[in-house]
């Protein structure tokens, strides 16, 4: 077998059996509306279970085909030309040179590029996914430093590359925006996010907070941060008559079909994404100029198009998250009860894009406070648009609310766990509904005995040779969601092998092997017999991954057409069968069949069903209710965050030697995969702390440190062994009683490091990152 066959043989079987997170504490324990059902289905072994990732083979044997690696005849490769101001026009454009290069097929910039509408802006409806909607190449205005104003096609990357270099442009610059300070001189908008404002108010907390005996009140920023999965932003694309056939590495196939299909006039039907691997995401890796770059290069060159974006190339044009200024200001009595909580701020962002770093997320639910006020303000600079990161506002929210709590544990000389006790809410401060599931004591108490929590000291206290040892927790947060379009597909054939088809996607979470494993218990097969294929915007479903909502969106789908499969499988097995008389809630998936739940001797192997009806097949389709249980409920994961830091009290360097994170998620659907998803979120958010910083220029908006020589990410040497562990207690309000993991691993860690250098030295660092000149 040939490497393409190999590899469309891998896309056919992984990219079925690849994706799935969900639990099962009972496949039908979650109803519309949020109710609790009081059927609780029998399980079949697979959930719970710390079964290996099912593409983890052909990974490793490397014929996973990845967005850049889909071999096309006559196939062109592009390169992009960036722009160098951060505001202004286009004055001379001179691409001869590039046009009489070798191997050039194409130089394309606003002088020739087709006719196109600019990118629906991501959440203006509910499949737009536009990083920006500005207009793409189609004027000589610049927008920001470094937007794309030429693409070269040749027949080699290296042609192409070459040939771009030769083009000159120069500008005539405009008045820009690029400093944080004249963009807040210039005024500040209220912030939004998801439609909702970012303002809060119960009580007047600035009088509370004034008339407290004791508080603290400081500010805290954070940085620019770049995603830099290890997967450069990549697209080959192809059209097929009117027919745009897009390869990409996308968290959104359904949402890419159709605002593609809205940039090219085309129906969303004639636009076909597929995405069976994608190496990283965060949030990253929606639509952005290069997919529609590539596809107009397509059209007007009449040859399939690769491009892949340099690590600069996706500093330049993919936004990441932004800079944010936030002030927390905690007033309480001497008890440690809190008479006010104060957070707000002002983050940075474009007047093209629609998402101000929402920091004040987590303190709306951490909390009790007799008062309390938050607020996000927007200022807009001239710059890149910024996007979703992983766990956008509750990675830098949680910093600055977690550093003031262990500021005023300190001041008020109270165990800094014991003060958040303290401090637990009995339902939700800010909508006063119930929570779903909170397990945040039992999660703080676990991980304080098996960190050793006792045995932290005072603030510089414990010292071994050159360095100072301190110990550091937070809260860790993030909300549970799930959004509503994801319809799937089920065909059961008479051989008992079923097939699951939605429009999702698994960017190596596992999400493919978690989601077999459910539906083979609940269809009681063995996951041979189950073939989960996501990843094609062909496919039912409008189903993003974001928000760690994908789990449960998924399995909420699946709860549908399953229900829809049982209830045509009784129609079928009609009076001569064992389940004759008997309604979808008495029946579940067991043993190759049906059965009554609590008397499965009443039992009929599908084979048997679709036998007696004369079925080869039998095909379900449904969509799951809209996500009500939201409406009903506050729906959070929580985890608490245990670090320990050596300090040189030479060099300043910090190290991370000990770290554990302890979760409450609700149901763990598979415990290896899982643990990998919290580690990756740790390991993100010690890079939040320590390292991580998008270095961005002032004085013309260009971003410097365009490379992972110069932003730093974790590397071997910079982890500890990392301890997760978890509750494992059912949420009753979700689908499978799971809640989402990919995101609440980065949450809290950047203050359980800042408090653990504070408890080693003494000295308290609120700027991140924590580099050893601000502790020298």
């Amino acid at each position: 077998m040939s490497i393409v066959e190999d590899a469309k043989q891998a896309v056919k079987g992984a990219a079925q059996a690849a994706m799935q997170t969900a639990v099962q504490m009972a496949p039908d324990s979650w109803m519309p509306g949020g109710r609790p059902d009081p059927l609780i289905r029998q399980q079949h072994g697979f959930v719970g279970k710390p079964i290996s990732r099912l593409d983890g083979a052909i990974k490793v044997r490397g014929i996973a085909p990845y967005a850049a690696e889909f071999p096309l005849d006559r196939m062109a490769y592009a390169a992009l030309v960036f722009s160098t101001v951060a505001k202004g026009r286009i004055a001379t454009l001179d691409t001869a040179a590039a046009e009489a290069a070798p191997g050039v097929a194409l130089v394309m910039t606003y002088r020739n590029a087709p006719r196109m509408a600019p990118m629906p802006l991501f959440m203006t409806s509910e499949k737009a996914c536009g990083g920006n909607d500005l207009p793409i190449m189609q004027d000589d205005r610049v927008y920001w430093n470094g937007e794309p104003v030429a693409l070269v096609l040749a027949e080699t990357q290296d042609e192409a590359d070459h040939a771009a270099s030769l083009i000159h442009v120069d500008y005539v610059a405009e008045a820009s925006v690029t400093a944080l300070d004249e963009a807040k001189a210039n005024g500040t908008e209220p912030g939004q996010f998801m439609g909702q404002p970012l303002k809060y108010e119960s009580g007047d907390a600035d009088a509370a907070l004034a008339a407290a005996p004791h508080r603290v009140d400081a500010t805290y920023t954070t940085p620019r941060h770049s995603h830099n999965a290890i997967e450069l932003h990549a697209v080959t694309v192809v059209w097929e008559g009117e027919t745009l056939r897009v390869h990409d590495a996308s968290q959104m196939v359904a949402h890419m079909a159709w605002s593609l299909g809205h940039v090219f006039g085309l129906d969303e039907d004639q636009v076909h994404v597929t995405s069976p691997f994608v190496g990283g995401g965060f949030g990253g890796k929606g639509l952005w100029q290069h997919q529609v770059l590539a596809a107009a290069a397509a059209k007007l060159s009449g040859r399939p198009v690769r491009l892949m974006l340099s690590r600069e190339g996706v500093y330049r044009i993919v936004g990441g998250r932004t800079i944010t200024e936030q002030r927390v200001a905690i007033g309480a009595q001497a008890d440690g009860g809190f008479d006010a909580l104060v957070h707000t701020g002002t983050v940075a962002m474009s007047h093209h894009n629609v998402l101000p770093e929402p920091f004040i997320l987590p303190t709306r639910s951490a909390y009790a406070s007799k008062t309390m006020k938050l607020d996000v303000e927007v200022a807009y600079l001239d710059m890149v648009a910024n996007t979703f990161m992983r766990a956008p506002g509750e990675a830098v929210g949680t910093f600055a609310l977690e550093s003031a709590i262990d500021e005023l544990a300190v001041a008020m000389d109270i165990d800094p766990i014991e003060l958040r006790m303290r401090n637990e809410p009995e339902k939700d401060p800010t909508t006063g509904a119930p929570f779903s599931s909170r397990e945040v004591e039992k999660a703080y108490r676990d991980g304080a005995a098996r960190f050793g929590w006792a045995q932290r000291g005072k603030p510089g206290a414990r010292r071994e040779g050159e360095w100072l040892v301190g110990m550091g927790v937070a809260t860790a947060t993030y909300p549970y969601y799930r959004m509503p379009g994801g319809a799937a597909r089920i065909t059961l054939t008479r051989h008992g092998h079923a097939t699951v088809d939605i429009a999702a996607h698994d960017m190596g979470m596992g999400t493919a092997t978690a989601q077999t494993q459910v539906a083979a218990d609940r269809l009681g097969l063995e996951m041979e017999q189950v073939t989960f294929r996501y990843g094609d915007s062909s496919l039912p479903g409008v189903v993003m991954a974001g928000g760690s909502q994908q789990t449960a969106a998924i399995g909420a789908s699946v709860i549908a057409a399953h229900r829809a499969l049982v209830g045509e499988l009784l129609k079928l097995a009609g009076n001569d069968s064992p389940l004759a008389g008997l309604d979808a809630d008495e029946v579940g998936g067991i043993d190759g069949g049906l059965a009554k739940l609590d008397e499965p001797t009443r039992h009929e192997s599908y084979a048997s069903i679709l036998a007696r009806a004369q079925r080869d097949t039998v095909v379900v389709e449904a969509t799951p209710p809209m996500p009500l249980e939201t409406m009903h409920w506050s729906m959070h994961s929580h985890g608490a965050m245990f670090c320990e830091v050596r300090v040189n009290i030479v060099t300043g360097e910090v190290r991370v030697s000990r770290f554990l994170g302890s979760f409450d998620c609700g149901r763990i659907l598979n415990p290896k995969t899982a643990a990998s998803q919290f580690r990756g979120g740790i390991i993100m958010g010690l890079g939040l702390a320590l390292m991580e910083e998008t270095q961005y220029d002032e004085r013309n908006g260009r971003i410097m440190n365009p490379s992972l020589a110069e932003y730093h990410v974790p590397v071997h040497m910079d982890v500890p062994e990392i301890e997760v562990m978890w509750t494992d207690i059912p949420d009753p309000h979700t689908p499978m009683g799971a809640r989402g993991v990919g995101e609440i691993g980065i949450t809290g860690v950047g203050a359980a490091v800042a408090n653990a250098v504070f408890n080693a030295t003494g000295k308290r660092i609120r700027d991140l990152p924590i580099t050893l000149d601000k502790l020298l």
